[in-house]
């Protein structure tokens, strides 16, 4: 591989390529945009499924662990009992002058000063007016804020749901995935042969009521999360705890990210029910910033439902024969974030052969498409047919992740499929219709080799594992 060199724009030139390339547009782009919303093309896809079969691949290899897909509707009372209808919000504050709203905490970090969401409003409004003649806005550049207020995350929605008189009332969209794992917790228990420790993942779609989304990927206001709560003993749960953040950051080890650019970083103000509490970060072009959040969120969520829903939840263990209510350990990420930060990784602009161009680098594991295949000359039947029908086709049946390109000449292809993270070309020239061999071209490296037909899903194969 060659050694980078990239500019300081580097997310100007990834958001570029996504949108070149079919991986990631701008949400209801042909209306103007909106903000925090995303799209995701061809690429794009391809790009997300791999990731997410990456990560159920390694919470799975635990033999005690379920995977479930909650709804995105729930009652209203299991926010109420989690909490977030009282308490998850952001700091809000408004530019009197232009009426931009931003993130207390945002503006104060970009001066200097620490600060955090969880803090209570009293407190950040405390920390703001004390830094007031610092803070500018960053629309209009002027030093005139108002007061910082909480401002709800939730989602809303009337779904349908009306009082007496026939008034919509609010219900909500989730804000995480986490909610439909505990209210399911009794169902996997009774429904399936697990005891405790033992874990339960998913996949699904969130949303926030962000008042900033910024930084393309990073902070949006629909996304998807890949969280996993693990059930345990009260007295084990803290070394569960050790022994996820280890698992969770060797994870992104062997993803392919340089462990220099991985780092924990402890919550400093835990909420009010957790024990212990940390990120993983990863150094964005923007900075440090967290992947994944690793937490031991204690017996409060259980409790809480319980509490509001007259279930009970506590575990019977058989060989002890107690009743508790299990602690949980928490792993959540969300999956724009692991997708933004493995095309940060991944991004490169190198020369090959005296030819500058720009390639992602991406694992062969993650790379939407594994090879592609082109006839040397689109308009030469017999190379066409040879190419689709022992090429194309097989390598389609065995590996899916196959792309057909016979679009412009050979350089321009090497090109289009660098940029798209293809590791291998397959060119099938006049010389193949006699040997039954053809050129595969490596991506990172630029160089080609001659291949047996006969020998092409073997080759691929040990390239994969």
């Amino acid at each position: 591989m060659k050694e980078k060199n990239i500019e300081n724009n580097l997310m100007e030139k990834i958001v570029s390529l996504c949108k070149r390339r079919g991986f990631v547009f701008q949400g209801s782009e042909i209306y103007g945009g909106f903000a925090g919303t995303y799209d995701y093309g061809h690429y794009g896809v391809m790009l997300k499924k791999n990731i997410e079969e990456a990560w159920r691949r390694a919470i799975d290899e635990h033999r005690q662990m379920a995977f479930i897909e909650s709804s995105i509707f729930t009652a209203p009372r299991v926010w109420e009992a989690s909490g977030h209808v009282s308490g998850f919000s952001d700091p809000l504050v408004i530019c009197n002058s232009c009426g931009e709203k931003s993130r207390a905490d945002h503006l104060l970090e970009s001066i200097g000063v620490k600060a955090d969401e969880k803090m209570p409003e009293k407190e950040i409004n405390n920390l703001f007016d004390a830094n007031r003649k610092k803070l500018k806005c960053p629309k209009c550049g002027k030093y005139d804020f108002g007061s910082v207020r909480a401002k709800s995350l939730l989602a809303t929605s009337n779904l349908g749901i009306f009082d007496m008189e026939g008034d919509d009332q609010n219900t909500y969209l989730r804000g995480e995935t986490a909610q439909g794992t505990y209210i399911n917790y009794k169902n996997i228990l009774e429904t399936g042969s697990f005891f405790i420790p033992f874990g339960i993942a998913q996949i699904g779609t969130v949303f926030r009521n962000e008042i900033s989304p910024r930084q393309f990927l990073f902070r949006q206001r629909e996304f998807e999360q890949m969280e996993m709560q693990y059930f345990v003993y009260p007295n084990e749960a803290m070394n569960e705890y050790e022994k996820w953040k280890k698992e969770r950051m060797e994870y992104y080890i062997k993803l392919g990210i340089p462990k220099s650019k991985l780092r924990f970083k402890d919550h400093e103000n835990l909420v009010f029910y957790a024990k212990a509490a940390c990120d993983i970060e990863y150094e964005f072009p923007f900075g440090w910033n967290e992947i994944e959040g690793i937490h031991y969120r204690g017996d409060y969520d259980l409790t809480q439902h319980q509490k509001f829903s007259g279930v009970d939840m506590n575990y019977f263990d058989e060989e002890t024969k107690e009743k508790f209510i299990p602690h949980v350990v928490e792993v959540a990420s969300g999956l724009g974030r692991v997708f933004l930060m493995v095309l940060c990784e991944a991004y490169n602009e190198d020369s090959l052969k005296e030819s500058k161009r720009v390639v992602l680098n991406l694992p062969i594991k993650l790379a939407p498409i594994i090879c592609s295949v082109s006839p040397l000359l689109k308009n030469k039947p017999e190379l066409a047919e040879y190419a689709e029908t022992k090429v194309y086709m097989p390598l389609k049946a065995e590996f899916g992740r196959v792309a057909w390109d016979d679009n412009g000449n050979i350089g321009k292809r090497y090109r289009r499929q660098d940029e798209i993270g293809t590791p291998f070309c397959i060119v099938i020239d006049f010389d193949t219709l006699t040997d039954d061999a053809v050129t595969v071209r490596d991506r990172d490296t630029g160089e080609q080799e001659r291949i047996k037909v006969s020998d092409l899903v073997q080759f691929l194969k040990e390239k994969i594992n």
